[in-house]
């Protein structure tokens, strides 16, 4: 059955969907074995997906990408046929957005419009103690779905429990999208215009080009950043057999469960120690540098009051220190309690892009970013995450992140510039945040 395209869903089919418990497999297997679409998501909290093909594809592009794929998904989730699954497996939606309105579907980003969400054919979920093999369709009879669900059960079966993690590709070159000397002069440029009082913070960030030795396997990848990044989120958005959007990132944009959001504000950074006693050095140097504490203060602040229109109360937590294996970030914890039922995008869209990859205030950093930085964000530093029937969901923010695809993988990363930022200083921080999917591409 083809998938329905943009939204253009068949007037009163229902989604059906079919679940059984299936023994716990690698999903690294069973994405291997899948056609594209792929997608993978897994969050610290012990949810783990991995899932392809497409029952329906949601696309959107401009200022109104948000509405019209809530407004899409409404009509796609009219009408649900599940069965007694566990609601682990239920049917959601996963996908993401582009950093900016005006994104233009261009090298390295084919096949990625301004949003696009693919509620996939067929979806493997692994929780704490289970796994469940979930099977949806549309304009099918229920006895279709349910002989599907026992083949690809009948495959699953017949995979590994374990696969073993291949090697890495290796590196044959890297190429910066933008020259030390070059990010400097923009640093420069950035901070004049913050002292003459156009702005308060703005991101900068930039690519590298990473030419492979060999092809890459992003769901190895995946899983070797499990072990590196066990704090993180990992996800993969492939919509076509070649490429795909992939990362680890350490920041959750939005958890909505009901009239719950759980947020938080992650700004500021410095390396780790070689020590434990370094280590706690660094983190005390972090906490009490006033430049990263104005940064990161006006992350949290803007986060509160993109909240506060939507919420009854907003809770911010006390700030503290998020230790990654190569990094170390301020992080303030932030939730609120809705006044109304809302969808999770209204909630992302309130919040995206956030202080942390954009700047304030935020039209004149977006101005400025499109004037400094000489490529296309295309997802990078966007949400990307899931929504359900209900409108609950989780999204990060695309950070620690590459797209992949010909022989190459293209890395992002990006910092926040305030007054006093040494632009020399930026250089060397902006170079830790490759060093994640680097290390597992060498």
């Amino acid at each position: 059955m083809p998938p329905h395209r943009d939204g253009q869903l068949s007037a009163g089919s229902p989604l059906v969907t079919r679940t059984c418990r299936v023994p716990d497999v690698s999903f690294r297997s069973f994405l291997a074995g899948r056609a594209a679409p792929r997608l993978y998501w897994t969050s610290s909290d012990g949810l783990e997906i991995a899932a392809s093909g497409a029952v329906a594809r949601l696309t959107a592009d401009g200022e109104r990408r948000f509405d019209e794929i809530r407004e899409r998904a409404d009509e796609l989730f009219e009408a649900v046929d599940r069965d007694d699954g566990p609601d682990a497996a239920r049917p959601r939606l996963f996908g993401g957005f582009s950093f900016s309105a005006e994104h233009e579907p261009s090298p390295p980003w084919e096949g990625f419009p301004g949003a696009e969400f693919v509620l996939p054919r067929v979806q493997l979920t692994r929780t704490e103690n289970e796994t469940w093999l979930s099977v949806s369709a549309r304009d099918t009879a229920e006895a279709t779905v349910e002989e599907t669900l026992s083949e690809i059960r009948a495959e699953i079966e017949a995979l590994p429990e374990m696969r073993p993690s291949g090697d890495s590709p290796g590196i044959e070159s890297t190429h910066p999208a933008t020259a030390r000397d070059e990010w400097c002069s923009q640093i420069r440029h950035a901070t004049e215009r913050i002292r003459e009082g156009e702005l308060k913070k703005v991101v900068i960030a930039t690519a590298l080009e990473v030419e492979l030795a060999e092809s890459v396997d992003v769901p190895d990848i995946l899983e070797r950043l499990r072990t590196s990044y066990p704090e993180c989120y990992r996800f993969l958005i492939q919509p076509s057999s070649s490429g795909g959007f992939f990362g680890a990132p350490p920041e959750r944009l939005v958890s909505l469960r009901g009239q719950t959001v759980e947020t938080e504000a992650l700004a500021g950074s410095i390396g780790r120690g070689e020590t434990p006693e370094e280590d706690d050095e660094l983190a005390a140097e972090l906490a009490d540098s006033e430049k990263v504490r104005e940064e990161h203060e006006l992350v949290a602040k803007t986060i509160r009051e993109g909240l506060e229109p939507l919420a009854s109360s907003v809770t911010v937590g006390d700030r503290r220190c998020k230790r990654l294996s190569n990094i170390q970030h301020l992080q303030t914890p932030i939730s609120a309690e809705l006044d109304a039922d809302e969808h999770v995008l209204s909630v992302v869209e309130a919040l995206h892009p956030t202080p942390a990859v954009g700047g304030l205030p935020l039209a004149d950093a977006m101005r400025t970013i499109r004037e400094t930085e000489r490529f296309d964000r295309g997802w990078y530093a966007s949400p990307v995450g899931w929504f359900d029937a209900d409108g609950d969901g989780e999204f990060a923010v695309g950070l620690r992140s590459g797209v992949a695809g010909d022989g190459r993988v293209t890395l992002f990363a990006g910092n926040g510039i305030v007054a006093d930022s040494d632009p020399e200083a930026e250089w060397d921080e902006v170079q830790l945040k490759f060093l994640p999917i680097l290390n597992e591409l060498e």
